[in-house]
């Protein structure tokens, strides 16, 4: 019914935003993706996805085709409503997210609030060919999220052995990543240890 809502941002939070169109504001809920990706902005378009509910009617609005593309894809696995659809799309970027179902990377799914570890086998086995098929996320950035991936992984087993706690080596590695990601498996270890 409604493809995208273009206009002034008289409200934007990290969970909505409301959209003024000429004159009418339509509020719509968002992603902390697409909060990010908008809070600089004052006015702009948003994607819409309108999910109709026995309790209400609710738009959903995305900073960009991929986003919703995906959001739509999440809605269609078992289990997976609007809600968790969003607070999937808040924890991962979308090619963080579709780089992890593509990889069948069970662990960084399930660590996103409210996703279990069935859940997120779930959502591989239902959208893994899916979206290996869709061409809305491009390969290379697939390609850098699974080699990230790997790097963590080595270095995370690194600094384990070494005693550290795994939930600091996690939060650690992840900014360290988000800094750089071209660093090595030997100098994220060695920056890591720096700042632990």
């Amino acid at each position: 019914m409604y493809e995208f809502l273009d206009g002034k941002f008289e409200e934007l939070t990290p969970s909505y935003a409301v959209i003024n169109c000429n004159g009418v504001g339509y509020m719509a809920e968002i992603s902390v993706t697409t909060y990010s990706a908008l809070k600089d902005k004052k006015e702009g378009r948003v994607f819409i996805h309108f999910a109709v509910r026995e309790d209400a009617h609710v738009l959903y609005g995305f900073a960009t085709k991929q986003e919703r593309e995906l959001f739509r894809q999440l809605i269609t696995v078992s289990g997976i409503g609007t809600n968790t659809a969003r607070m999937m799309l808040s924890s991962l970027s979308v090619e963080e997210l579709v780089g992890a179902i593509i990889n069948e990377d069970s662990a960084a799914v399930s660590k996103i609030k409210g996703i279990g570890t069935k859940t997120s086998q779930r959502i591989i086995v239902d959208l893994h060919d899916k979206l290996k098929k869709a061409s809305f996320v491009e390969p290379d950035a697939i390609n850098i999220v699974r080699q990230d991936n790997k790097i963590r992984q080595e270095a995370l087993l690194a600094l384990q052995t070494l005693g550290f706690n795994k939930v600091i080596i996690e939060k650690t590695l992840d900014k360290l990543l988000k800094e750089d990601n071209s660093l090595t498996v030997e100098s994220l270890v060695r920056e890591a240890l720096r700042r632990m």
